[in-house]
């Protein structure tokens, strides 16, 4: 039985949730131009036209998809820092999140290396009003640890939040190759991204805090902590 568009198209945030997510994995394997919109829909279940219901065109399903992977952090970020109650907890629930968001799906990681090595005058706006805002906040939250005697003086606090997503996109996307440079010893390949997991943490940990005990001494929230609004998004 061929199903008409109405009805596929009836099936509404679902069928727009399957798309990105066809979209995210196909695009972060053949990349923008070798994944062709039948090629989704085919993933999805669904037909072209069905899939251009949805979305206008090519350009504007992968404008979605970045944006859907990169306004996850306006709703966790704040959450996690409102929740943590030490330094070493804000650092390891935005860490954690952090790592475990990319890991949960690497095609993720994937796309955003391949977008930004390919289209990086494109991907610059959705870096600056999606991810900008929460670097800004934890960039603060780290001078207010550096004032109390928590943090290193000499860390530059953009630089390091800038290596450190670096480090956790790039050390996901890349894991399935790199972690070949390992010795396993029979080990289990789970066994082994855990230590590849556990060890990045530590350097992030090690290169921010001047020793445990100041990670276990909360760091005040520095400012309040303000909604980001989307593109797109109406004023209040």
């Amino acid at each position: 039985m061929v199903r008409s568009p109405m009805a596929e198209r009836s099936k509404g945030p679902d069928i727009t949730q399957q798309i990105l997510a066809h979209a995210t994995r196909l695009f972060a394997a053949r990349g923008f131009v070798g994944a062709s919109l039948r090629d989704i829909a085919k993933a999805v279940g669904i037909r072209k036209p069905s899939l251009l219901y949805h979305f206008n065109s090519k350009d504007d399903l992968r404008r979605g998809v970045l944006e859907n992977m990169l306004a996850h952090w306006n709703e966790v970020v704040p959450r996690l820092l409102k929740a943590a109650t030490s330094g070493h907890e804000q650092f390891q629930a935005v860490a954690t999140e952090t790592l475990e968001f990319f890991r949960a799906d690497p095609d993720r990681a994937r796309l955003l290396l391949r977008e930004l090595l390919d289209r990086p005058e494109e991907m610059k706006p959705l870096i600056v009003s999606h991810v900008q805002p929460w670097t800004k906040i934890i960039c603060d939250y780290i001078r207010k640890g550096q004032q109390q005697g928590r943090v290193h003086a000499d860390i530059d606090p953009e630089a390091y939040i800038v290596h450190m997503i670096n480090l956790m996109v790039c050390g996901v996307a890349l894991q399935d190759s790199i972690l070949a440079l390992m010795p396993s010893g029979g080990e289990e390949a789970a066994r082994a991204t855990q230590r590849y997991v556990d060890e990045l943490l530590r350097v992030a940990r090690a290169g921010l805090f001047i020793d445990p005990a100041a990670a276990r001494e909360g760091i005040e929230p520095p400012v309040a902590l303000p909604r980001v609004r989307p593109p797109g998004d109406p004023a209040p």
